[in-house]
């Protein structure tokens, strides 16, 4: 017969973060990120004053990006999993930046459509870097 199993803790520890964007008035960034031993996953999401709380807002793209390990000068690889026209350009451009930055595979999924908030490119891009410095400082942390 089988020794029974010993209980394990959970390794995942997702985190939750909002600050608001910089440049972009009333908008709020959401990020829920985990950290794993072998990739990171990014959810990113923003949200206004008028958003309603019973709204279904799109899912976004999934875009999975990894580091050439090999030549550090070449821009990652990436595959779009799962696409929405709207958000597809931003979720792989930050994809690509955190696979870069962290020199690990990321798994990015993103609703953000820097168009339909209304923002220039320098808000966006004020934006995005936020964004990617909390993403890699954290990462930086970890235990």
């Amino acid at each position: 017969m089988a020794a029974p199993a010993e209980p394990v803790a959970p390794r995942l520890h997702p985190q939750e973060i909002s600050f608001p964007l910089p440049k972009a008035l009333h908008t709020t960034a959401h990020i829920h990120l985990t950290l794993l031993e072998t990739c990171v996953m990014v959810f990113l999401a923003t949200s206004t004053p008028g958003d309603s709380a019973g709204t279904m807002k799109p899912m976004g793209s999934l875009v999975y990006a990894m580091p050439d390990l090999k030549s550090p000068t070449m821009p990652p690889l990436s595959t779009t999993i799962y696409t929405s026209p709207n958000s597809l350009e931003y979720t792989t451009r930050v994809a690509k930046i955190l696979a870069r930055r962290l020199r690990i595979p990321v798994y990015v999924g993103s609703s953000i459509d820097p168009t339909s908030l209304g923002l220039q490119v320098e808000e966006e891009m004020e934006g995005l870097r936020r964004i990617v410095d909390v993403v890699v400082e954290r990462w930086e942390k970890r235990v």
